[in-house]
């Protein structure tokens, strides 16, 4: 029997130690929120692309997205928010390297010159796009039908009032398969001072957190994944990262 050591296997586990280290260090989580709430009035998460596309997200978000896709190897995405679409090229990208999967954006109002950048994307082959409310039942219907049979992970990223997330997360979370996530995005707001957002409905007591919040005391299928929270140590999906538990809870 060979007594040679796995270095994958020792280098993982050396990772898992420092994970550790960071979910324990108050600190650094302290300095990592001040950073990122003294980076918003620069509007930070604006600065950045994919493959030509505005993505409108947090760098580190996007690199934990794409170790769960690497995990997970969804057959469909089903992300809701569209914008600019860089975060549909984003995880269509990483569906074409992967060579499985496909993505399905929603949005209330896609802009013609968004789709129109979006369709001439070279990306846009694995990429589906519905038009309407992510909580109106016919486009919840139309999404579900999509879904059927398929390894499914979803992204919230839409309108961000308590009664809106709490209604995506129950008619989408159904989707979501042992092992997969639903991942929420822009929980964040509710660490930040209030009134920061004064000209949008959400704010302090009203926005995606306190939705995960009370969708959670009812659905214990699903837990937070905090070691990924901590591995990244910025996100602005705090308490977002919603895992649904391999086996009975």
């Amino acid at each position: 029997m060979s007594n040679d050591k796995d270095p994958l296997a020792d280098f993982q586990q050396e990772v898992a130690r420092n994970i550790d280290g960071l979910r324990q260090d108050e600190h650094l989580r302290q300095l990592s929120s001040q950073w990122l709430e003294a980076s918003l009035p620069h509007r930070y998460s604006y600065n950045f692309s994919w493959m030509g596309r505005p993505i409108i997200q947090y760098p580190q978000d996007m690199i934990a997205m794409q170790q769960i896709l690497w995990q997970v190897r969804p057959d469909l995405i089903v992300e809701t928010g569209i914008a600019h679409g860089g975060s549909l090229i984003f995880y269509a990208s990483l569906c074409e390297l992967m060579g499985h999967g496909e993505v399905l954006g929603i949005d209330i109002d896609i802009r013609a010159h968004n789709r129109a950048a979006i369709e001439a994307h070279p990306m846009f082959r694995r990429i589906g796009l519905l038009q309407g409310s992510s909580v109106d039942p016919m486009v919840v219907a139309q999404v579900h039908e999509r879904a059927r049979g398929k390894n499914v992970l979803v992204v919230l990223d839409s309108n961000h009032t308590h009664e809106h997330v709490l209604a995506e997360l129950d008619a989408y979370t159904p989707l979501v398969g042992a092992g997969s996530y639903c991942v929420v995005f822009d929980t964040v707001i509710e660490d930040l001072p209030a009134g920061r957002y004064p000209e949008r409905p959400w704010d302090v007591g009203n926005n995606p957190k306190t939705a995960v919040a009370q969708f959670l005391a009812t659905h214990p299928e699903f837990e937070v994944d905090t070691a990924l929270e901590a591995q990244i140590a910025i996100t602005v999906a705090t308490g977002g990262y919603l895992r649904r538990r391999s086996g009975p809870a």
